[in-house]
């Protein structure tokens, strides 16, 4: 699975040695407000996930959003801090779509656009190498911050699944956003003009 670059971070693949920061991450109550996360997971649970992620085709492994910090030294190479992970979920190969999930799990770096940036990069991995025709994602209507990031990377609102999830005592509303691959096109023939 190759690394996949923007201009202010990169996507790798997921290690063992990131169970550690993924546990912690998912046992942050503020994180996971905006996750479809029932229970939190112990870290015998997220090794038992991280297996079953392997046996998963590749393409639907999870990457871990590292942004790059200036060198240590003059001349050094970047450093890269893990801030959250992204995947393409269930993909159907003869529709050509998937679904996509992501987790800005370090809280310092939310409302920076590291969310839009990292989602535009696995728009353009989906349908320019994957070869995906449609991507979507589920959104509750409680997380406006969400929201504007997928609407920023070209997501269009198809629906709602009315109170389609039971979360904190109540239901909500979760928002079904897409794109697609001509959308996707445009969007980027028009950045690359600029």
């Amino acid at each position: 699975m190759p690394n996949l670059y923007s201009d202010r971070l990169r996507l790798r693949a997921a290690e063992r040695s990131d169970i550690p920061l993924f546990v912690k991450w998912i046992s942050d109550p503020e994180v996971t407000e905006n996750l479809m996360l029932r229970l939190p997971m112990a870290q015998a649970e997220e090794e038992i996930w991280y297996e079953n992620m392997l046996k998963r085709p590749e393409a639907e492994h999870v990457y871990v959003i590292d942004i790059k910090l200036p060198p240590l030294e003059p001349n050094g190479e970047p450093q890269w801090l893990p801030i959250g992970n992204t995947s393409f979920i269930s993909i159907m190969e003869i529709d050509r779509c998937a679904e996509i999930g992501i987790m800005i799990g370090e809280k310092y770096y939310w409302n920076k656009g590291y969310g839009t940036e990292a989602m535009q990069t696995m728009l353009r991995h989906g349908f320019e190498t994957l070869n995906l025709h449609r991507i979507w994602l589920q959104v509750y209507v409680t997380n406006p911050r969400g929201i504007r990031a997928y609407e920023k990377a070209g997501f269009r609102h198809e629906g709602v699944f009315r109170e389609g999830h039971f979360h904190g005592g109540r239901y909500l509303d979760v928002n079904l956003m897409s794109i697609l691959r001509q959308e996707w096109d445009q969007i980027s023939s028009t950045t690359k003009g600029d």
